[in-house]
């Protein structure tokens, strides 16, 4: 029998690196590695990174400090990694500035994590892998023994031949790969098997999958949700994050058509600004992304839309910032997440000879905040009175409260018991919180 050792990861970033976190756990237990809720005492801590914002290496620095403590009271002995997307962009100035890392590992070569901490488990060896590995890591994958509860994501798709002019996934995450279907919906029944009741597809750019079918064919992504909307207790899809560019007309089709995908849809567009769009090389308009949603709603006259926004990119003026917040009106947003534009290094924004000053930033980003928060207050104001479908994912925070998910992403809470845990039941939306909303059980609709 494998003795037990102690695994803590750290996770930062996107749903996708949540996924990679769960996997690499997965990939570690046969070496004995069961999960410890914190790093102190751990024999092995990895680092998650996410290398999309402002100071993100910086960020890792600090909390490898702060790991260095702990490794050092356990006489050396703790494994210490980092991994994702900023030890795939800056993995020799990690091991150079921190040198009581044992792993510095890329989000596409975590399958070989084993064979690394071998190698690590060898005095003085420092293993760095970032290099992109010739086979595709879903085919070295263990089946998951992680269980993700009622929710759970499914990665689907990875990288991205975009190379919008502020973002690094093309140089961190590389190329735009599909896994097969086979793969997919094998994993999606396996993750029903567990409990799971809602599967949300991911991907960098999950809307450009295109994968090999088990007849040797093409699939897009609306035929794969055709098909994993037949999974037996299966009750909800949703997939993230998407480009308007990859929206064709099977996609939006499944909206009208399959009752499973929900009608909420995460679709960033950035900014309103056709001149920003060109500078951001996003390769649509706004009036592009206008006609999307708009066949959206057509198609699901209940469709939700969240979004993400960037500001002060540079050489964006008021008026480029003003087409923003006209666009943001047009759309009526239920949700949305807005950001200052922060340079990275390597790509082409990052050397742009107009940068926009951070007070202007923070002046913009204040005032489209207050807009998208007044739309999103508006959205759960007109929710009240509803009686919608909420899958339970848990307990609340107070005894005898039970908490779940409306088809729109919102946290619903409400009087009930544990056994509804899994199940989706009818609920009359009676307040609108901050950040949830507030039910009553009305009748019980579709159970697993």
């Amino acid at each position: 029998m494998i003795p037990t050792k102690r695994l803590h990861v750290i996770t930062w970033g996107c749903q996708m690196n949540v996924y990679d976190s769960g996997r690499m756990a997965d990939v570690l237990a046969p070496l004995g590695y069961a999960p410890a809720s914190e790093p102190e005492g751990a024999d092995m801590v990895i680092l998650n990174t996410c290398h999309i914002r402002d100071k993100a290496a910086e960020k890792v620095f600090s909390e490898l400090g702060r790991l260095r403590v702990m490794k050092e009271a356990a006489g050396g002995d703790m494994i210490l990694a980092v991994a994702g997307c900023v030890a795939q962009a800056e993995g020799a100035e990690i091991l150079a500035r921190a040198p009581y890392v044992d792993i510095v590992l890329g989000p596409q070569t975590y399958h070989r994590l084993p064979e690394m901490v071998a190698r690590a488990s060898r005095a003085g060896n420092k293993v760095i892998e970032t290099d992109f590995p010739p086979e595709d890591k879903f085919d070295h994958l263990p089946e998951s023994t992680t269980p993700q509860g009622v929710t759970a994501f499914l990665t689907i798709q990875e990288g991205c031949d975009k190379f919008c002019s502020f973002c690094v996934v093309p140089y961190t995450r590389g190329a735009e790969q599909s896994r097969p279907a086979a793969a997919i919906l094998r994993e999606a029944r396996h993750l029903v098997s567990q409990g799971a009741r809602e599967i949300t597809l991911l991907g960098q750019n999950v809307n450009a999958w295109h994968g090999e079918a088990p007849d040797g064919s093409t699939w897009g992504l609306g035929r794969l949700l055709r098909e994993l909307a037949e999974v037996p207790d299966l009750l909800r899809l949703r997939y993230a994050t998407s480009h308007p560019r990859d929206m064709d007309d099977d996609l939006i089709a499944v909206h009208r058509e399959v009752p499973t995908l929900m009608p909420f849809l995460h679709l960033p567009v950035q900014s309103g600004s056709d001149r920003m769009l060109a500078a951001m090389n996003r390769k649509h308009t706004a009036d592009d992304y206008r006609r999307i949603v708009d066949r959206l709603r057509d198609a699901r006259p209940d469709m939700a839309m969240s979004s993400d926004f960037i500001v002060g990119h540079p050489g964006e003026t008021e008026a480029d910032f003003e087409a923003t917040m006209t666009l943001v009106r047009d759309i009526n947003f239920a949700m949305a997440y807005s950001f200052k534009y922060s340079s990275r290094p390597g790509t082409p924004a990052a050397g742009a000879p107009v940068q926009v000053p951070e007070l202007d930033k923070d002046r913009r980003l204040q005032a489209l905040q207050a807009l998208l928060r007044e739309q999103q207050v508006k959205f759960g104001a007109g929710c009240v009175g509803l009686d919608l479908p909420v899958l339970f994912t848990g307990p609340g925070r107070h005894p005898g409260q039970i908490a779940g998910r409306s088809p729109f992403l919102q946290p619903v809470h409400l009087p009930g018991s544990a056994n509804l845990i899994g199940t989706e039941s009818l609920v009359r939306i009676v307040a609108n919180h901050p950040n949830s909303l507030a039910g009553t059980l009305v009748q019980e609709r579709r159970t697993a």
